[in-house]
């Protein structure tokens, strides 16, 4: 069975997954043959951002061949690259996920899932309903310019630092090391959590 994933010694809002939810994604991991392991980051800072989020957790365990493991607590983030108060903040979130799809059709799944959030890609660091990124996939390493692996800027973004340490303390960032070293080593600066805010995790 698949070890739950615990909170962090300091961070006593982070609740640890039930093992009997682990136990009903475990038997829904059957389907599933060698599958691989998957992080993703998501953002919303347009419409309702926490439905969003949730949407986007739920559409990911609808795809056949994913199944959701874990999903992080709620950070609320400014926007990075523009000016302050010229957009809404961010709620961020991580997913662990266990796939069997190849890199480049997660890739085409998590753009299908924020265009069904009518994600629009009109300029960079713009306002957007949904960012579904992956920041990475197994063990691998590729400089694709379609898919980098793993995300070239994952390491020096606390608000998918964060998150992913709060769901997996002893996580690794392929090529850049423990999480929980990357993350001292970044500014939490306008990274909040949000403790009042919850995702569900699949049944």
């Amino acid at each position: 069975m698949t070890r739950p994933f615990t909170q962090g010694p300091t961070d006593p809002t982070v609740q640890p997954v039930p093992a009997s939810v682990v136990e009903r994604v475990d038997a829904a991991d059957s389907t599933l043959q060698n599958p691989k392991r998957a992080v993703v980051s998501l953002g919303a800072n347009l419409g309702n951002r926490l439905e969003t989020l949730q949407g986007a957790v739920d559409a990911l365990e609808d795809t056949p061949g994913i199944r959701v493991k874990a999903v992080s607590p709620v950070y609320e983030t400014e926007p990075w690259g523009v000016e302050p108060g010229s957009q809404p903040s961010y709620f961020n979130a991580v997913a662990v996920l266990k796939t069997t799809l190849p890199p480049s059709s997660l890739l085409e799944r998590a753009q299908a899932v924020e265009e069904a959030f009518h994600r629009v890609r009109d300029e960079r660091w713009g306002p957007r309903t949904l960012d579904v990124d992956i920041v990475s996939y197994a063990e691998m390493r590729s400089d694709d310019p379609q898919l980098t692996l793993p995300h070239p800027r994952a390491h020096e973004r606390a608000f998918v630092l964060a998150p992913w340490h709060d769901v997996d303390p002893e996580a690794e960032l392929p090529g850049r090391g423990p999480v929980a070293a990357l993350l001292d080593e970044v500014t939490r600066q306008g990274v909040t959590q949000r403790p009042d805010l919850e995702l569900r995790l699949p049944e």
